[in-house]
């Protein structure tokens, strides 16, 4: 079911590479939307265990700050496991004018992929 955005940045972590890779094409199209249909996002109370659950231990890692009143395609959100909290999903090709900002993330010596502070 597809509901208006709130205010709060849809946040979504790719690879450097792939990040490279959409500014060429002008779009932002990660193998999810080819598999699933949709790109993965979440929230900023979300990310942390996103993070720690997907991404623990991949090296060249970014965060895309996203302004979802730029995004053009349908944004539902959604659960798609079973568990109560929804997440975000863009439903097509993530413009490159919607990414507002792109962090850099690093690991630890762990491989707990390391968030900034406001997120």
């Amino acid at each position: 079911m597809a509901h208006p955005a709130p205010p709060s940045p849809l946040l979504h972590i790719a690879t450097a590479a792939d990040w490279e890779e959409a500014q060429a094409r002008g779009r932002y199209e990660p193998a999810s939307l080819a598999s699933e249909g949709f790109v993965h996002c979440s929230w900023p109370a979300q990310i942390a265990g996103v993070a720690a659950r997907f991404f623990r231990g991949q090296p060249g890692l970014v965060l895309l700050v996203i302004d979802a009143e730029r995004v053009r395609c349908p944004i539902r959100h959604e659960n798609l496991e079973g568990g109560d909290g929804l997440f975000p999903h863009v439903y097509g090709a993530l413009e490159l004018d919607a990414v507002i900002e792109v962090r850099r993330l690093r690991t630890d010596p762990d491989g707990a992929v390391v968030l900034p502070c406001d997120f």
